[in-house]
């Protein structure tokens, strides 16, 4: 019993927009824990340079998760870095929201 082998031949192609989702928001996601870690090193102090680098990183991720909607409404693309970089964009809020929350709680 031969079998034959089935091969597909697409033409689809990763979407820029979501690739560039995907870097935008593991780029929020790293700043963050770049920005938790070294808050820890410091015991607590604040410096407003890792509140910023947090603001910043919450507007590639709001900006990554649009660019993964945005590439994820094209037809005929592979989907995957749209889902990565939603995720990744949601990570990202995520972590801020715990921040903000543990910041909240402990006044």
């Amino acid at each position: 019993m031969l079998r034959k082998k089935d091969y597909i031949f697409t033409n689809k192609k990763h979407s820029k927009k979501a690739i560039m989702s995907t870097v935008l928001s593991v780029i929020a996601v790293v700043s963050i824990i770049i920005a938790i870690y070294l808050s820890y090193v410091n015991k607590g102090m604040e410096n407003p340079r890792y509140g910023a680098a947090c603001v910043l990183s919450m507007v590639f991720a709001f900006v990554g998760i649009g660019l993964g909607v945005a590439g994820r409404m094209e037809k005929d693309r592979f989907y995957l870095f749209c889902y990565l970089g939603i995720f990744f964009g949601l990570v990202a809020i995520g972590l801020i929201s715990i921040i903000l929350y543990a910041g909240a709680l402990l006044l």
